[in-house]
């Protein structure tokens, strides 16, 4: 699955300033790669055997869910779906279907914005398995891809324990990176839970998943990072407590083309990649899947629209905003519930 750079989230595997007296870290750190970015999972009390067969079984559970949501892998189950031309049901697993539903449900609340059939707009700006354009599109190409696409295309069918995907175009795509790191990250936390782990840090590129308390018996700590290229510059600090955190930015994966910086995020109303001034959303929910379907559509919507959205669904979400050449946050009252004093 292509790596989306996102606006990070530091993973803040020990006190941000912790005291000499404290207890040494009783912490292991797995870590590998996946649906081309990184994984990690923190874990409390782990030898040295048992961290070597979770580190096994964790990869092969993350190297099945590529197999299942990869638009890269021509043999994925999603990218079998995507080449057939049948307006049939299609039988698909209960995780591919779950995954599915959430995303018409956020595409739902936010309006369209966070469209999962956006795939022929990401491959025609060349975020996609097809390669970046020599110049910026031009609106016949735009107008060609958006006729490919449309949540209103596609649906999810629950018949005598048997889930199917169906569309009504022949060649809809659907592209589930927008939210298959969150996924990946609830599945982790799944497997955790069988293997009886209940004190555990989980991220999947952007997006992480908690329960339990740290090390050094306190609260996981999560950073929201500030949009720098600095790695370690904090913008708020958070202690999720068993939900899942997902954030979005568009000042990292862009590149330029014809002197115009190109947005890795699609508006699929427009066609075009977003030019608004809102640089970063983070969203906490129930789980990182919803969490990272949120993150995407709020993005696309921009700093007004998604605000509204956010206040209509009682999100908990932190927004940073561009205002010429300074950064503005806004954060809206159940995200700052979660919300810790960097210097406890």
């Amino acid at each position: 699955m292509k790596k989306l750079l996102r606006a990070g989230l530091l993973c803040l595997l020990a006190m941000l300033s912790g005291c000499d007296n404290e207890p040494p870290s009783r912490q292991t750190v797995l870590a590998g790669k996946t649906m081309g970015t990184t994984w990690r999972v923190s874990l409390v009390d782990i030898d040295e055997a048992r961290a070597k067969t979770l580190t096994q079984n964790i990869q092969a559970r993350l190297d099945a869910d590529d197999r299942l949501l990869s638009t890269w892998k021509p043999d994925s189950a999603l990218m079998r779906f995507n080449r057939s031309t049948s307006l049939a049901p299609w039988p698909v697993s209960p995780a591919l279907a779950d995954i599915v539903t959430v995303s018409l449900r956020v595409g739902a609340e936010t309006r369209g914005a966070m469209d999962i059939t956006v795939g022929p707009l990401v491959n025609l700006w060349g975020f996609g398995p097809d390669k970046q354009p020599l110049h910026v599109p031009d609106p016949q190409q735009i107008n060609a891809a958006k006729a490919r696409t449309g949540l209103q295309h596609l649906r999810v069918i629950n018949e005598a324990q048997q889930q199917y995907l169906q569309k009504d175009l022949p060649d809809l795509f659907v592209d589930l990176s927008t939210v298959g790191e969150g996924y990946a990250a609830d599945h982790l936390a799944r497997l955790l839970e069988q293997e009886g782990i209940s004190r555990y840090l989980v991220s999947v590129g952007g997006a992480l998943v908690s329960r339990g308390l740290n090390g050094k018996d306190r609260a996981w700590r999560v950073a929201i990072q500030k949009p720098t290229d600095r790695e370690n510059a904090v913008q708020a600090v958070v202690d999720i407590n068993g939900h899942g955190i997902s954030t979005s930015g568009s000042y990292r994966n862009y590149y330029e083309l014809d002197g115009k910086r190109i947005s890795h995020v699609i508006d699929p109303q427009t066609g075009r990649p977003i030019d608004h001034k809102l640089v970063s959303v983070t969203v906490i929910s129930p789980t990182a899947l919803e969490a990272d379907a949120w993150d995407t559509g709020l993005m696309v919507l921009g700093p007004q629209r998604a605000r509204e959205v956010v206040e209509q669904q009682k999100l908990a979400v932190y927004m940073i905003v561009r205002e010429g050449d300074k950064f503005v946050s806004w954060m809206s009252p159940q995200f700052a519930a979660f919300l810790l004093d960097e210097q406890n």
